[in-house]
């Protein structure tokens, strides 16, 4: 069987929840964990052997996302490439536009993925549930269970529990549908092109102003999948293994716990050890190799060190992500924080978030529907993120704050966003 990913990593404009940390590095590469958001998309594609491309597809510039596409080629050794939109055109308008891309090789089918989730992608166990159907499918979803109150903030699906066929589709429906939600990860037969074909020619004939920008612009959810719905050509295949969404710069701190919590798993090499002259580690902590660690910092648990960071004597952190370049000074305490690149925190500061997963015990996190603000005006308890060089003085305290890049900071600040 020869198949094929398609990555639908967005533009510029799909990052504006994520700021201020898309704001020096489009969103798809932002660092989780240690690596590119979407290098954990492209390593669980590479680990099923039937892939023998991967295709990224978004409206970012060429430049901002060549050099990764080059390092991830020699990294995984598969082939990437990285397909630019002209302009916004929706989950399946830019699989429709690079139609000849995607289908060249004759592929027996092809895997899309939302660029923003992030999870334990089952694809090898999905692609056997999908080539054993005894009915074809033309799209075939990766499905798992919410919450009754979590569920109406997704794609909502019914299925046909013995043979898996979806019966009913609602994108983020007013009123309660189903626990069974869309994670954004298909399988897709070619002959969907001719499907998502006809939604385009309607749209030709509708929108007549040759000037409309909407004319191209297809939602693979909306357009695609609703109608299919009953038709007994889309099917479910229902996970729960642990999966998220990255929206927010907040949520960025979830994702991070969960893929620690992966390579802990699976890729232990990849997480700091306790020894002799090392920090202290509790849990599951990211080093990278080139960061400098004082042998008396306590890190842990679910934090990542990024390239080139200083990490000095006395310092605790705990569940947040220190970017490259950045210098926590002495006998300062990070918690439920993001620091930016080459950011300084002063010594005996201290930085803290509040965690708002409003159910952790579920595989997967949601913080999309926790208000920015209170009634007053202020900044809700949340992850408190620190953008690029910023400088925190020492001595003070940020709690539930949100700091936009290039900022000195002169006093301490609670629940504000420091623009």
């Amino acid at each position: 069987m020869m198949l094929k990913a398609v990555i639908l990593i967005g533009g510029p404009q799909k990052g504006t929840r994520f700021r201020p940390l898309s704001l020096d590095v489009p969103k798809p590469l932002f660092p989780v964990a240690g690596f590119p958001m979407i290098q954990h998309h492209i390593e669980a594609c590479a680990a099923v052997p039937d892939i023998k491309e991967v295709l990224l597809l978004g409206y970012f510039p060429v430049q901002q996302i060549q050099q990764f596409v080059t390092d991830m080629m020699a990294q995984y050794k598969i082939r990437i490439r990285y397909l630019q939109e002209y302009t916004a055109l929706g989950t399946a308008g830019g699989i429709y536009h690079f139609r000849d891309q995607i289908s060249s090789g004759n592929p027996d089918a092809f895997f899309v993925l939302n660029g923003d989730v992030c999870g334990d992608f089952p694809l090898q166990e999905m692609l056997e549930f999908h080539t054993k159907l005894k009915d074809p499918s033309l799209l075939t979803i990766m499905g798992t269970e919410a919450t009754r109150q979590q569920s109406n903030m997704y794609g909502c699906i019914v299925e046909d529990k013995h043979t898996h066929k979806i019966l009913h589709y609602v994108e983020k429906p007013s009123t309660f549908v189903s626990h069974l939600i869309n994670c954004g990860v298909y399988i897709c037969s070619p002959a969907i092109f001719k499907k998502v074909g006809e939604v385009f020619s309607s749209r030709q004939d509708f929108y007549c102003d040759e000037n409309n920008d909407n004319s191209e612009t297809i939602q693979l959810e909306q357009d695609i999948l609703m109608p299919l719905a009953g038709t007994g050509q889309a099917y479910v295949y229902t996970t729960d293994r642990w999966w998220s969404q990255i929206k927010t710069a907040g949520s960025a701190i979830y994702a991070n716990r969960h893929y620690l919590q992966l390579y802990h798993k699976e890729r232990k090499e990849r997480l700091a050890e306790n020894g002799t002259d090392k920090p202290t580690i509790m849990g599951d902590v990211f080093i990278h190799p080139t960061a400098t660690v004082d042998s008396t910092a306590v890190l842990g648990p679910n934090v990542s060190i990024g390239k080139n960071a200083v990490i000095g004597a006395g310092v605790r952190i705990r569940e947040s992500i220190i970017l490259g370049n950045s210098t926590i000074q002495e006998h300062s305490c990070i918690l439920y924080s993001v620091v930016g690149w080459n950011s300084t925190v002063g010594s005996w500061t201290r930085l803290e978030g509040t965690p708002c997963d409003p159910n952790p015990n579920k595989p997967f996190a949601k913080m999309d529907n926790v208000p920015l603000f209170n009634t007053e005006g202020k900044l809700n308890p949340s992850i408190t993120i620190l953008g690029c060089n910023v400088s925190v003085p020492s001595e003070i305290i940020v709690l539930n704050s949100i700091v936009l890049p290039h900022k000195d900071l002169p006093r301490s600040y609670k629940n504000e966003i420091i623009l």
